[in-house]
């Protein structure tokens, strides 16, 4: 299976590639900067070198023609501004998924945020993070609409804690954290399952196997 994935140097893109490869299968990483593909290669990715702020859909179709899967990982980070929210956190995405629709890569995996879909309180969390939310939440608005067999999950808390390997996913779940080990996992299990298909998802850490609570949506 060959799997493209936007944000590919990221922290879950990498994990991602490397359980990916570790199972025979072929990751291809998007990335903005020439001196991260060595980290790619590193983890078994194919590197790719595509700014999704700068592409136009025809740049990004040919990556994706003879994929079979498309994940979106990417994210403007926490030192960036609204401005960026908004050309990556929701741009970006619904240029991969336009994309991906025109290449027939039916497959498709878009990591969303908790808060995402909900109300905003721009007082409470601040002008930043609320432009976040709202990237996120018109990105996953955009995926519903399309021929695709998307999946949106929504992680909570993000942390670089070793993966239990143990999570709770369902359509509503607390807020709590997730180890990005554990948010891989459950990717690289939801690309070879169909139960998830059309479905929206929260993630966080819990008691069951990530095989099992996929299996089980």
């Amino acid at each position: 299976m060959r799997v493209v994935i936007a944000g590919g140097h990221g922290k879950i893109a990498l994990r991602l590639a490397a359980l990916l490869a570790a199972d025979g299968h072929t990751p291809v990483g998007l990335i903005r900067n020439p001196d991260h593909a060595a980290d790619l290669r590193e983890a078994g990715a194919e590197p790719v070198l595509l700014d999704l702020e700068e592409a136009g859909v025809d740049a990004v179709r040919e990556v994706l023609s003879g994929a079979d899967a498309a994940v979106f990982a990417a994210g403007a980070g926490p030192g960036s501004g609204t401005a960026r929210k908004d050309t990556v956190d929701r741009a970006a995405a619904v240029l991969l998924a336009h994309a991906a629709e025109q290449a027939g890569v039916r497959r498709f995996v878009q990591i969303s945020s908790m808060g995402a879909g909900a109300p905003v309180d721009e007082e409470q969390v601040g002008v930043v993070f609320a432009a976040y939310l709202r990237a996120k939440t018109a990105a996953e608005e955009d995926l519903r609409g399309r021929d695709l067999d998307w999946t949106i999950l929504r992680p909570g808390r993000l942390t670089d804690e070793p993966g239990t390997g143990r999570v709770r996913l369902a359509e509503v779940v607390s807020r709590a954290d997730v180890p990005r080990d554990d948010v891989a996992a459950v990717v690289r299990a939801m690309l070879s399952d169909t139960g998830t298909i059309g479905t929206t998802l929260g993630l966080i850490s819990g008691d069951t196997p990530v095989d099992e609570a996929v299996a089980r949506v």
